[in-house]
């Protein structure tokens, strides 16, 4: 698929073309290619096409010239958007939710993730069922009467609201599960830590340099989806407990944040945070914002974080030199500087893990 991108400068230009970039970066890990992007500055979205007017005339001048199959919106649009840009432009039309949804669908391996994924995507879907109908509907009969496209619609609907409220009923089942699980985890001296970042911080390079669990690592965002936990001896008794969540991104569809919550509550009850870092991302520190925003939103604020800057092989050539490259002032938490595919830095990192673990041992003693 050749899609062009379009996007709006809500703040700054250079934001706009990161969040540019990482769409062209989605587009690519589904087969597809960016032929080219266009941006305009709004404040307000319109509310029949996203973009202006004449910026609507502006893409559809341009779409003559290349060959794109899609037009990709960096947004969330309403259905009534993708239903009048579909109808002006005459090509496919997608928002970043319905790739983001795409991509989740191709990746998952785990029953639950699947059943998440799919309460996504029906959730996404179910309201834009409603509008199409009142069209069709003109094909009916007299006053009051329903034409064979809203009887479709409506029939669309109920069966869409049945597998909801059933998929919803499986996954508080999950929940009810993960926590009696838990509850025989936490005999003995064990303490829960909780991988979370950015897509493509390394994670799982991470998950696999501490515990050995062979997770699968490509690099490509979303590369790892369904939920891993693995443990390892600290020392003497106390072990630890890693569990590796998705990665997050800019404007995470919120269908998504709602039915991943029954993967995230791991978050919520974690006794520590690891934030994962790529440390020769340009762009890291937006990015770092963007993860505490969504632990916000979770609930998960108060919760003890290590800062962990990954990819530190990028930047030097040496575990020697990692002493070089000192924390962001803006950590308020412990950090540590580590390469997990190097293996540099994970030593220091199980030594803050045991220190804090042992706190955490005598405030709960």
């Amino acid at each position: 698929m050749k899609a062009l991108i379009v996007g709006v400068i809500e703040n700054s230009r250079e934001e706009a073309l990161e969040s540019v970039r990482e769409l062209k970066e989605l587009i690519k890990s589904l087969g597809g290619q960016c032929v080219g992007y266009i941006l305009q500055r709004r404040y307000l979205p319109d509310q029949r096409f996203y973009v202006g007017a004449g910026k609507l005339q502006e893409i559809k001048l341009v779409l003559q010239g290349i060959n794109a199959q899609a037009v990709v919106f960096d947004a969330f649009l309403t259905p009534s958007q993708v239903a009048n840009l579909e109808r002006e432009l005459n090509l496919k039309v997608l928002d970043r939710a319905s790739l983001v949804l795409e991509i989740f669908s191709q990746r998952v391996r785990s029953k639950t993730a699947k059943l998440q994924v799919e309460l996504a995507r029906l959730t996404y879907e179910l309201p834009r069922l409603y509008g199409g109908g009142d069209e069709l509907s003109r094909l009916g009969g007299g006053v009051g009467t329903r034409g064979p496209g809203e009887q479709s619609a409506e029939i669309k609907r109920r069966a869409i609201k049945r597998r909801i409220g059933q998929i919803k009923r499986e996954l508080e089942q999950v929940k009810t599960q993960r926590r009696e699980q838990r509850k025989r985890r936490e005999v003995g001296h064990i303490i829960r830590a909780v991988l979370v970042g950015y897509t493509n911080a390394g994670k799982s390079s991470l998950m696999r340099a501490i515990t050995g669990r062979q997770a699968p690592i490509e690099n490509m965002p979303f590369s790892s989806l369904d939920t891993l936990t693995s443990a390892r001896v600290l020392s003497g008794e106390l072990k630890l407990l890693l569990t590796d969540t998705v990665g997050f991104i800019r404007k995470l569809p919120p269908e998504l944040i709602e039915s991943f919550k029954a993967t995230l509550e791991e978050l919520t009850e974690a006794d520590i945070i690891l934030h994962v870092i790529d440390i020769s991302d340009k762009s890291w520190f937006e990015k770092v914002n963007v993860v505490k925003s969504v632990l916000s939103d979770l609930g998960a604020q108060d919760t003890p974080v290590i800062y962990v800057f990954n990819k530190a092989d990028k930047v030097v050539s040496s575990p020697s030199q990692i002493e070089l490259l000192t924390e962001p002032a803006f950590v308020d938490s412990k950090a540590v500087v580590v390469s997990a595919l190097k293996g540099w830095g994970i030593d220091k990192l199980l030594e803050i893990l045991q220190e804090e673990g042992m706190r955490l041992r005598e405030v709960g003693a």
